[in-house]
């Protein structure tokens, strides 16, 4: 399994970066894992629009979602890319997005993709990918993380939460965690958010083999996040930082 990383700002993305969206890969089967502002532009130095299998989002807060916008418009108006993509999302979010785009009336949102409600501990299938979805803690809206496996590889990813026994079991035992990290030691804390040292904690008592670290605010010096993580697990941390691919497994 292959992680590109199309973005990884928290919140807003600073000069030339984009916020949280992610390319997932195996066997020539690609999905766009959250869309946040700047990433479609990103995802095409990968692939073609056309080329994407499906479409999974962690929860309707913009920075993780607004690029959807533009993928439907090259979809259904530009003919890059068959109709019914599948999308994956949180319940409360699809009518919304629907209603962004009408044609007189018509949901061609609806054509352009073909859109699933997932709740906690649904699983499915994309291609070689088997995905289930986890409830996480977030504020003002459902949030879920995924736990995506293919090829024997285990890649678990938080999207926005607070600290919850869920995502020690969303991780347990994954070979890389991706989680949020919007804090440091020194902010003030809120619980619908991690830290870097709370996303750390959570990846040592889930057993993962390596920690990213991602959702960082533009305004926090990221050796400082590395620094706090480091010393809170043993294992290997990095920074989810856009534009890096790395292989997830052996």
């Amino acid at each position: 399994m292959e992680l590109t990383v199309l973005g990884s700002s928290g919140t807003w993305p600073p000069a030339g970066g984009a916020t949280c969206g992610y390319l997932v890969g195996h066997e020539d089967t690609h999905i766009w894992l959250d869309a946040g502002t700047g990433t479609l532009a990103n995802l095409q130095r990968h692939i073609q629009i056309r080329d994407l299998a499906a479409i999974v989002i962690t929860h309707g807060h913009p920075d993780h979602f607004v690029d959807v916008v533009p993928a439907f418009y090259a979809r259904h108006y530009g003919g890059l890319g068959d109709p019914h993509l599948p999308f994956y999302s949180p319940e409360g979010f699809t009518n919304a997005l629907s209603l962004l785009v009408s044609e007189d009336g018509a949901d061609v949102m609806a054509e352009a993709y073909a859109f699933t409600t997932l709740r906690d501990g649904d699983r499915f299938q994309v291609g070689p990918f088997d995905i289930r979805a986890f409830e996480m803690q977030h504020v003002g809206v459902n949030a879920l993380g995924y736990r995506i496996e293919a090829g024997g590889a285990v890649f678990a990813y938080t999207g926005d939460t607070g600290p919850a026994d869920a995502v020690v079991e969303l991780a347990r035992g994954a070979d890389v965690l991706m989680a949020e990290a919007s804090y440091q030691d020194s902010s003030n804390l809120l619980p619908f958010h991690m830290s870097a040292r709370q996303a750390a904690e959570h990846a040592k008592t889930a057993g993962v083999g390596r920690l990213l670290l991602t959702h960082l605010l533009p305004t926090l010096d990221p050796e400082v996040s590395l620094a706090e993580a480091r010393s809170a697990f043993d294992g290997p941390v990095e920074l989810a930082e856009q534009g890096m691919t790395t292989v997830i497994g052996s």
